[in-house]
């Protein structure tokens, strides 16, 4: 896999950016397939950054309704807290 095809986006919420400011800490969802030190690697070819860690969980989709009698599913996604070194940033406009 390529860098493109394991970090999928940023998550970009009210509880990342209170990470990111307090912890220094992002939210990227990744191909389910990758592991950590992928992720790692990846965030530090794009984003021209120092990871420190990466804590990584798998989220699984939440069942879906809409005005039928079945249920449909949104897809799981692996999420994927990337913890960057001292001084670092990812800008995200």
């Amino acid at each position: 896999m390529n860098t493109f095809e394991i970090i999928k986006t940023v998550r970009l919420t009210e509880k990342g950016t209170r990470q990111s400011d307090k912890y220094n800490q992002y939210t990227v969802v990744a191909d389910p397939r990758a592991n950590k030190t992928q992720i790692r690697r990846a965030v530090q070819e794009l984003f021209k950054v120092k990871v420190v860690r990466v804590n990584t969980l798998n989220v699984s989709g939440k069942l879906r309704r809409q005005r039928t009698a079945q249920a449909g599913r949104s897809s799981n996604w692996k999420k994927a807290i990337v913890t960057l070194k001292e001084g670092d940033k990812i800008t995200l406009t």
